[in-house]
C-alpha cells in the first residue's frame, strides 16, 4: 500500500517501504518472535535533497567517488559537477538520490521504479535509462538495476542503506565477516590510491569476522581510516551472486548481503556517531579513471544489470 511517505511491501517476516525520492529504501522491518517488527535500518521521516547522508538512497550515475570529477572516455575528456571538494561523490549534486524516481508497476511483493538522465545530467555523456526493481523474497528483500544508453558512459548503481540490527546506540558490537581477500587504499579525501592490497594482517581483514569498534580502532592505530571509520571498498572473493557482508548483531539477528558485483563499500557512518553501518555492493570507486579496476563503461545496445539482496535470520 502507499501513503504520502512512499510505498510499504510486507510478508508475514519482512517488510520495507520505498520512497520514490531517489529510489529509497527508506524502511525495513524483521518480524521478531513475539510479533513485534524491528527496524533494522537507519531512516528519517523524509529524504530531502541535499541530505550528505544518502540515508537508503539509490546513488548513481556512477556510485562512489570521481577524482577530479573528470574521466576521459574514448578520447573524450568529460567535466562532472563536483559535490565533495574537487571530487564528485554518489553522481553529483543532483544525482539520482537527489530526483524522484517515476512508479512503473506496483505489485503486493514488489515495485519498479525508472529514471531518464539525459545527455550532459551532471557531466556525464549519453541518455541514460534505468530502472529499479524492489521486491521482497522469503526471508529478505532485493533490488534489481537495470540500465541501457544512447551513448557510451560510467555506470554504477547502488543502495545506500545504513544498518543497525537491534537499535543498539552504535554499531560497535556488530561483527561483520567479509569474504574479501583485497581492498582498495584510499588517498585522504577517499579517493582510491590505484594499489589493490592484500588485507592478510591488517585491520582491513575481515575474512574471519570483527566487531566494528576494535576492527576501527586497529584500523585507526594503523592509520588507514577515514573520517574515524572504515569508508573503504573491499574486492568480494569470486564472482557471480554470492555472499558480500555477514552482520551479527549483539542479539544474534543476521543480515547476509548478497551481490554479483565485484566489490563492496563499508562506510562507518562516523559523522552519524556510528549509529548505523553502510554496505553498498558495487564497482570500484573511480574505476573510469584506473585501468585495473574493472569495467565501468556501458555502450549502446548493451544493458547494465546488477542484484542486491537482504536476507535476515533470527538467532
Amino acid at each position: 500500500m502507499s501513503n504520502d511517505a512512499g510505498y510499504r511491501l510486507a510478508n508475514s517476516q519482512v517488510a520495507i517501504e520505498i520512497l520514490p525520492f531517489g529510489a529509497t529504501l527508506h524502511c525495513f522491518e524483521v518480524r521478531q518472535p513475539d510479533g513485534s517488527w524491528r527496524s533494522i535500518v537507519l531512516g528519517r521521516q523524509n529524504r530531502t535533497a541535499g541530505d550528505a547522508s544518502y540515508l537508503g538512497a539509490t546513488v548513481g550515475r556512477f556510485a562512489n567517488r570521481i577524482a577530479g570529477a573528470r574521466f576521459t572516455l574514448d578520447g573524450t575528456t568529460y567535466q562532472l559537477a563536483a559535490n565533495e571538494g574537487p571530487n564528485q561523490l554518489h553522481g553529483g549534486p543532483g544525482g539520482f538520490s537527489e530526483v524522484t524516481w517515476q512508479v512503473d508497476s506496483l505489485t503486493p511483493d514488489s515495485i519498479a521504479l525508472s529514471l531518464v538522465s539525459p545527455d550532459g545530467d551532471q557531466g556525464y555523456p549519453g541518455t541514460l535509462r534505468a530502472t529499479a526493481t524492489f521486491s521482497l523474497l522469503d526471508d529478505g528483500a532485493q533490488v534489481v538495476y537495470s540500465a541501457t544508453t544512447d551513448a557510451p558512459t560510467p555506470v554504477n548503481l547502488t543502495t545506500h542503506p545504513y544498518f543497525n540490527l537491534d537499535g543498539s546506540p552504535t554499531t560497535d558490537d556488530h561483527v561483520l565477516t567479509m569474504p574479501a581477500s583485497r581492498y582498495t587504499p584510499n588517498q585522504d579525501d577517499g579517493i582510491p590510491t590505484g594499489e589493490i592490497r592484500d588485507v592478510t594482517g591488517s585491520a582491513a581483514d575481515f575474512r574471519a569476522g570483527r566487531p566494528l569498534g576494535a576492527a576501527r580502532l586497529a584500523a585507526d592505530a594503523e592509520g588507514i581510516t577515514r573520517n574515524g571509520g572504515f569508508d573503504h571498498n573491499f574486492v568480494v572473493d569470486g564472482a557471480g551472486l554470492r555472499e558480500h557482508v555477514r552482520l551479527v548483531g549483539p542479539s544474534g539477528l543476521t543480515l547476509v548481503v548478497r551481490s554479483d558485483a565485484p566489490a563492496v563499500q563499508i562506510y562507518g557512518g562516523d559523522p552519524l556517531g556510528r549509529s548505523g553501518v553502510a554496505i553498498e555492493p558495487q564497482r570500484y570507486p573511480d574505476a573510469p579513471n584506473h585501468d585495473g579496476f574493472g569495467p565501468s563503461v556501458l555502450r549502446p545496445g548493451e544493458t547494465y544489470r546488477t542484484t542486491t539482496q537482504w536476507l535476515v535470520t533470527q538467532a
